[in-house]
């Protein structure tokens, strides 16, 4: 089966459609919302019930904590079941037990657990254990008040909110995002940062951030984001998103710090071409002053996370042939395959003269 067609498959089953028609972008709308006892006995809990409703999603009030009917006869059945299911849960108290994650940010804390896009590179395939089911935590306000214990004396501390989802994803069933960013707001001594492919910031713009919350866009290669990232806005929607959060308020914008994180950087055929397409649209649209970053992420993938992805897109046309890689070990023996070190280098200086000769006032972050 030819690759387009895969995807038009997976986009069909998500009620997801990409299009550059003036209907534009439509937002992800589950099949299935769930809700556990525990979660309903939150107020953001009730607040989720009733956005839900509103929206007319299918609605099931669980007799337990426990969620069920995520598993199909194949995995590829689970995997479409799980990724048209939304799951209002509580975290787990080991949720309150904050991670270091250098070099994005300080700490990390979660709003939710997995995504309803379909990138077939996707990170979290290997990261989250089960079907692959959005999980979005009703204890919110808890989350957030425990981020507080957290902040560093007299030191600006920052969090990251989208290691394991796309928040902004789920902004139009949660309004999360939005009370996070309220949250952080008032925290002189706490920012906010979050990275998204979707560009429905519409719910953000107004928002007293106070410049402590961090809006970065996911950006590649067109080539790239047509290809391996299925159920997203394209790549021309998310600058145009990138650049309305960045805008002054005076001029209709967000007035937020912004970033781009490129990832995942991958050596296509004429990838020098492909990926100064998108800085020559990147400058276009970002032409003004604002506090910018940039993040480089190479493609990389472990053992576990390519037998995952292998299940979940078997026709992909993504490279993951362990024999052209390098290998790279953690601290904990684990592997992880990524480009050899001349293949970097080359990655690495072209990216980073880029954007220091369109964006010299931009500061990039790290290469990764």
């Amino acid at each position: 089966m030819e690759l387009l067609t895969v995807l038009e498959q997976i986009d069909e089953e998500a009620k997801v459609i990409e299009t550059t028609s003036a209907k534009g972008f439509k937002l992800w709308m589950p099949k299935r919302v769930v809700f556990t006892p525990d979660a309903l006995d939150e107020p953001y809990g009730q607040q989720i019930y009733e956005r839900a409703k509103s929206l007319n999603l299918n609605i099931e009030l669980l007799k337990n904590n426990r969620i069920t009917g995520l598993r199909g006869a194949t995995e590829r059945e689970t995997y479409k079941i799980a990724k048209n299911t939304l799951a209002i849960v509580n975290a787990p108290k080991s949720a309150f037990n904050l991670r270091p994650i250098p070099p994005s940010a300080d700490w990390q804390f979660h709003l939710a657990e997995g995504c309803p896009a379909h990138c077939q590179y996707c990170y979290l395939a290997g990261s989250l254990q089960g079907p692959p089911a959005i999980r979005v935590f009703a204890n919110l306000p808890s989350i957030l008040e425990n981020t507080v214990k957290y902040e560093r004396l007299n030191q600006v501390t920052s969090y990251e909110a989208s290691c394991y989802t796309d928040p902004l994803s789920l902004e139009h069933i949660t309004g999360g995002l939005a009370e996070t960013i309220k949250f952080f707001g008032q925290r002189p001594m706490s920012h906010l940062r979050f990275v998204s492919k979707f560009d429905a910031v519409e719910p953000l713009m107004g928002l007293e951030h106070n410049g402590h919350t961090r809006f970065r866009c996911s950006l590649n290669a067109d080539a790239v984001a047509r290809r391996l990232e299925g159920g997203t806005p394209n790549v021309t929607a998310r600058i145009q998103a990138l650049r309305k959060m960045a805008l002054p308020k005076v001029q209709g914008g967000g007035g937020y710090p912004i970033g781009v994180v490129l990832a995942p950087i991958m050596p296509i055929p004429g990838w020098e071409d492909a990926y100064d397409d998108l800085f020559n649209q990147l400058q276009q649209n970002i032409n003004f002053d604002c506090d910018l970053t940039f993040e480089l992420i190479s493609h990389r993938f472990t053992p576990g996370s390519k037998d995952v992805l292998m299940e979940w897109y078997p026709n992909t046309s993504l490279d993951m042939e362990e024999s052209t890689r390098a290998t790279k070990r953690n601290k904990f023996g684990g592997t992880k395959y990524v480009y050899n070190r001349e293949q970097m280098q080359l990655l690495k200086s072209f990216f980073e003269s880029e954007i220091k000769t369109r964006f010299p006032n931009a500061k990039v972050l790290y290469w990764t």
